[in-house]
């Protein structure tokens, strides 16, 4: 504990210090050590000191609190933690930690932290490299060709242009840098933490291959300085040209990498070296300048010295072709943009600087100021004191001929690159300068591009790029990624042609500034409580005008290009969107998505409703998420990205904090696994009548709410207590009270499959304690009823019939995946016996104990998911809700795996002799609906019911007559069935015609009877629903609310 807090020395006298130590009790959590007192000395910050010297104590051990520390904010498992909610008010969590519950990022790997490197300030992090990536292949080797083709005044404006769109990306990137601590991965890492790892990783990777190619070309121009300097002494290689260029470019780009994998400090000793060579050349090529030709051969090349006249001509443009290819304005941009996009070299080494959050901006900032005043000096100079074309033939000088070629001229602002060793007061220091230079951008560049694989890699959103990510010693150095490098790089130095590397780059450049500008006019622009830049001299609309300009400027560049370059962003950014990586960095997308949610929800609330845009949004009571998976399929049939779905789970008990977000978690990926989109929502301790009452009435936010209660039919309503029956009702009318749709769902297998799924996800060692299975239910298979499995929980569906069977493991691997990592055992009907074959072809799987689990059982697990064959949707439409009974079998019709399912529909006939008439009116009514269906039969319900009929109704309800019951709070009495008989006796009649009519149908759809509040008790009510659905193909009892969700009208 020394070190965590730092406490002023506080007086107390004996009698308030012997307060405090015997109010303030310790958890048992916390172990106290003997202290000797001795040990500590009064100017001690971490203990209170007591003057008697009796009492020295820590803060500590007073208290559980944790002062405010750096260290408890860090997301490193290495960072202190404060004690949680649950430690400081206490509860059982304090006690006991959730096994299930872990730290998702203690998990995950994390960028080396280099702090075994060296770490680098501004100057010698961002400063030097900025100017070395700046002052690279251009200045000394291309812009007095730049002059010759765009002229004095045009040539201000490129480096005016550029200046802008990197002040503006110097600006957006510097509110990005002070937003928060920059690790390791450069641009890539700020992109990615603002924007998310879609866009910040397509514009990563395309950054790296632009650097690698940055240091292609830089060692390119190295190679042709060098070949002119040896063509001086008549000296070549192999042909002085291209071939020249690719041998000794490879070998440059090994040295160089070398160089990186030696370490930071290596490579530091390096620029500084380097930067002192740029400098001596740069302020020899203004001394020479201003001296003027001393030799007539200077003069011959084109070399006047400051003149008015050249001045004058070399102001205006003069392109021409050049190699065969035609150059104009932004075609000379594009291939002058690449000597400006050094201003992200800090950026891409922040994890080796000490404070990249100042020193970024800092460096940068004069790194392009200092850099754009050296070219445009450049300019003038160049541009002042040479003309564009000289023959370089010392005797055309007397005959002023020099700029009167015959042919093509050799020397001259046009036509040579070396222009600038000619204009020096001593040439050879300029040819070290442009190696220092072409060198220095090269290394930048190189050591850029490992640093930003590694932070690609290590953040696995591409999994090819893992195995180059891997650091080795204490500055986790990525050699790995330095060989990737290097062979990419070689492959374009073999292109051997600035020119046409250049404008590629300025595309991929372009490409990334225009990303940087948005991220902050993005983050700006949502401006998420998280948006706390330091740096303040950055503007919202700023940023999005050099977002513009950068786009703007990639396409006059070249249309083909550009249209390359958003076409391989958006492949790798689809890439991660398929992938989609789990992680969360608290990207200004994600503020904008609640943002953007929040505006939609309020403008949906001071929306009006109307009938054509009503959609069934569902609040389904399935209790634990997979354990009714059929339930919530089908849910998901209706609403599959139409409509909200909420899953609703009660419990009666006390659920700590931990285990619901446990829960949570794996119910959302087990809703993932199963590709249905939908919330879950957990209340605990209420009892179940109480638990939905609450969750009905606050389920949801604004006009986002559910409007259809949905539940699974209770088959053991025969068996259950009476609190759970009358539970179970009592929902059903809290849900009409609360003006709410109902739909009740049964199969003639059930829907409750917890206990397979929770003693799968227990090791097949259920607790009865385990909230899971809700309900103190029995269940029942083949008409017997097997003992309840808890008393601890009642849920609205409690069929258990296939508890009697053994569970595979794998079950869960194939039906639901998200739950386990199981074993796979298929019997292999090869190796069997022909008198085997047919019991091996009733067991899908085996578990390592021999347990089985029947094909039959993992149908029925996944009935809803599967494609149905062709079959019928018989719909009951006896009474008006609304329509919801006719229009949700008519969504789940339109569903892919439903289309071979055609709708039959049945209705109530008023009067016999009308049979076909009211048929004529349905099928008027049901075309004006725009529904499509097979049949309409009319059907009259007014007959009396068979015998049989009666006889299987008063053995249901045998238990609950007022004689043979002894409960009197849930009885049905002889007045209540004498005067509900009529009622009764349509219900029976209906079960006949359902018999008689749809035993075959692959779902029935049916008019929910209304349970009237004071007039049906609970048992009679769900003995109509007994007798409705018993030993019938899958059942769903409809309900509306009464409000119109059909309408005929345009």
């Amino acid at each position: 504990m020394d070190g965590r807090f730092k406490v002023h020395k506080v007086d107390f006298t004996e009698t308030n210090c012997n307060t405090i130590h015997e109010g303030m009790q310790l958890n048992d959590r916390i172990h106290v050590p003997h202290v000797d007192t001795d040990s500590y000395s009064v100017a001690s910050t971490t203990c209170l000191h007591d003057p008697a010297g009796k009492r020295r104590r820590s803060l500590a051990q007073f208290t559980r609190e944790a002062l405010p520390r750096l260290e408890n904010y860090r997301n490193s498992k290495r960072a202190m933690k404060r004690p949680s909610l649950g430690e400081l008010h206490g509860g059982e969590e304090f006690f006991i930690k959730d096994p299930h519950v872990g730290n998702d990022q203690d998990s995950k790997p994390s960028m080396p932290s280099h702090e075994g490197g060296v770490k680098l300030g501004w100057i010698q992090g961002v400063l030097i490299p900025c100017l070395l990536n700046i002052w690279g292949v251009m200045l000394f080797l291309r812009l007095s060709w730049v002059v010759a083709q765009s002229g004095m005044g045009e040539s201000l404006l490129i480096i005016g242009i550029s200046a802008v769109v990197c002040v503006i990306t110097t600006l957006s990137l510097s509110a990005l840098c002070t937003n928060g601590e920059v690790k390791g991965g450069g641009i890539y890492y700020i992109i990615s933490r603002s924007l998310g790892p879609e866009f910040g990783a397509s514009v990563g990777v395309v950054f790296a291959f632009a650097n690698a190619v940055s240091a292609s070309m830089n060692t390119i121009g190295f190679c042709n300085s060098l070949n002119d300097l040896l063509s001086s002494y008549d000296l070549k290689i192999i042909d002085g040209g291209s071939n020249d260029v690719r041998i000794v470019g490879v070998i440059v780009i090994l040295v160089l990498v070398f160089i990186c994998c030696v370490g930071m400090e290596w490579e530091s000793k390096a620029q500084n070296f380097l930067i002192a060579v740029i400098v001596g050349a740069i302020i020899d090529f203004i001394v020479g300048t201003s001296i003027g030709p001393i030799t007539d051969e200077q003069k011959a090349k084109g070399f006047t010295g400051y003149n008015a006249t050249v001045f004058a001509e070399n102001w205006h443009s003069d392109y021409r072709p050049h190699d065969g290819i035609e150059y104009n304005f932004f075609s000379v941009f594009a291939i002058f943009f690449p000597s400006v996009t050094g201003i992200q070299a800090g950026a891409n080494i922040s994890g080796d600087l000490k404070d990249p959050a100042s020193s970024i901006p800092k460096g940068t900032l004069l790194a392009l100021l200092l850099s754009m005043i050296s070219y445009a000096a450049f300019v003038l100079i160049a541009g002042g004191a040479a003309i564009r074309d000289a023959t370089g033939d010392v005797t055309s000088i007397l005959n002023n001929t020099v700029s009167q070629c015959i042919g093509e001229c050799p020397w001259g602002l046009h036509h040579s690159y070396v222009m600038m060793q000619t204009m020096s007061s001593w040439g050879p220091l300029i040819y070290a300068g442009c190696f220092a230079a072409t060198i220095s951008t090269a290394l930048t560049n190189l050591l850029s591009v490992p640093r930003l694989i590694q932070a690609l890699g290590i953040d696995r959103i591409y999994p090819k790029l893992i195995f180059f990510s891997k650091g080795y010693g204490k500055a986790g150095e990525p050699y790995r990624g330095y060989v990737l490098t290097f062979f990419v790089a070689s492959l374009f130095v073999l292109i051997a042609d600035i020119n046409v590397v250049a404008p590629l780059i300025s595309n991929f450049y372009l490409a990334s500034y225009a990303l940087i500008n948005f991220c902050t006019f993005h983050a700006a622009l949502i401006k998420p409580l998280g948006w706390r830049p330091t740096f303040r001299f950055y503007n919202t609309w700023l940023s999005l005008a050099g977002f513009f300009m950068c786009v703007a400027i990639m396409f006059l560049i070249s249309w083909v290009t550009s249209l390359i370059t958003f076409v391989v962003t958006f492949g790798l950014y689809l890439v991660i969107v398929y992938r989609k990586p789990d992680v969360n960095w608290g990207s200004s997308t994600q503020a904008q998505t609640y943002k953007a949610a929040l505006t939609s929800v309020h403008r949906l609330t001071h929306t009006g409703e109307h009938v054509k845009n009503y959609r069934p949004q569902i609040l389904v009571l399935a209790g634990r998420v997979h354990a009714r998976p059929p339930l919530l399929d089908f849910a998901n049939l209706i609403t599959k990205n139409n409509s909200l779905l909420v899953v609703g789970e009660l419990s009666d008990q006390r659920i700590s904090h931990r285990t619901k977000a446990s829960r949570m978690k794996q119910g959302y990926m087990w809703l993932r696994s199963r590709k249905i989109k939908a919330f879950i929502n957990i209340v605990d301790g209420l009892c179940f009548e109480m638990g939905a009452k609450a969750m009905l009435q606050a389920a949801g936010i604004g006009k986002l709410a559910p409007n259809v209660l949905m539940m699974g039919f209770k088959n053991d309503w025969r068996s259950c207590n009476t609190e759970d029956l009358l539970a179970y009702f009592d929902v059903l009318h809290n849900a009409f009270d609360n003006r709410m749709a109902v739909a009740i769902l049964r199969l003639p297998d059930g829907l409750d499959y917890s206990r397979i799924m929770d003693d799968e996800e227990n090791g097949g060692c259920y607790s009865s304690g385990d909230l899971t299975l809700l309900g103190s239910h029995q269940a029942t298979h083949n008409g017997v009823l097997a003992s309840p499995l808890s008393n601890r929980m009642m849920h609205a569906d409690s069929n258990l019939s296939i508890s009697h069977l053994g569970v595979s493991e794998s079950i869960i691997s194939t039906s639901m995946p998200a739950l386990g990592i199981l074993n796979k055992n298929i019997c292999n009907n090869k190796n069997l016996k022909s008198k085997k074959k047919a019991a091996a072809e009733k067991i899908l799987f085996t578990s390592s104990t021999g347990q089985t689990l029947h094909r039959s059982i993992l149908d029925n697990m996944s009935i809803f998911q599967r494609k149905q064959d062709k079959g019928t949707i018989d719909v009951w439409w006896l009474y008006d809700d609304g329509g919801l009974t006719m229009l949700l079998p008519y969504i789940i019709s339109t569903r892919a795996d439903w289309a071979q399912c055609k709708l039959r529909i049945f209705a109530l006939a008023n009067n016999t002799n009308e049979l076909e008439l009211e048929e004529r009116n349905m099928a008027n009514l049901l075309a004006k609906f725009r529904l499509d269906y097979s049949t309409i039969k009319m059907v009259q319900i007014s007959d009396k019911p068979q015998e049989s009929t009666i006889e299987l109704f008063n053995n249901v309800i045998q238990d609950f007559k007022e004689a043979d019951c002894m409960d009197t709070e849930c009885i049905i009495s002889d007045i209540e069935l004498a005067t509900l008989q009529e009622k009764t006796n349509r219900q029976l009649r209906l079960r006949e015609l359902v018999l008689e009519n749809s035993i075959d149908a692959t779902l029935i759809v049916m008019s929910l009877p209304m349970p009237r509040k004071g007039t049906v008790s609970a048992p009679l009510y769900m003995a109509w629903l007994e007798m409705l659905t018993r030993d019938l193909p899958p059942y769903l009892l409809v309900r509306g609310n009464q409000q119109s969700v059909l309408t005929f009208y345009s």
